[in-house]
């Protein structure tokens, strides 16, 4: 597993631009955590890839004008993941038991 740690310009598409170069290669997006860093933004990603891609996305994520930097970690240990997350979360509409996700499937 890598960590990569992207810093943009949060202009329109940027962030599903850097998105779309993991997806593009059928890499699984195992986390990924965008967070304001100072007056930008910065994307983590954590992705299982080898030599090759790892090249081919610091090319097409340099090729995308509002990428200012990208970074490159080993491992889990560059991307802090909540201790608490299990799995997908139901949509933030839905109660406690789903009963609003359930509501709007009737």
């Amino acid at each position: 597993m890598q960590a990569f740690h992207v810093r943009y310009r949060n202009t329109q598409g940027t962030l599903m631009r850097i998105l779309n170069a993991a997806s593009r290669r059928g890499l699984d997006l195992t986390s990924v955590q965008a967070e304001p860093d100072e007056r930008d933004y910065q994307v983590a990603l954590l992705l299982d890839v080898n030599q090759k891609q790892v090249g081919q996305l610091f090319r097409e994520w340099y090729s995308i004008a509002d990428v200012m930097d990208v970074r490159l970690s080993a491992g889990l240990h560059g991307l802090e993941l909540d201790a608490n997350w299990v799995g997908p979360h139901p949509p933030r509409t839905a109660g406690a038991n789903g009963s609003s996700a359930r509501a709007a499937l009737a």
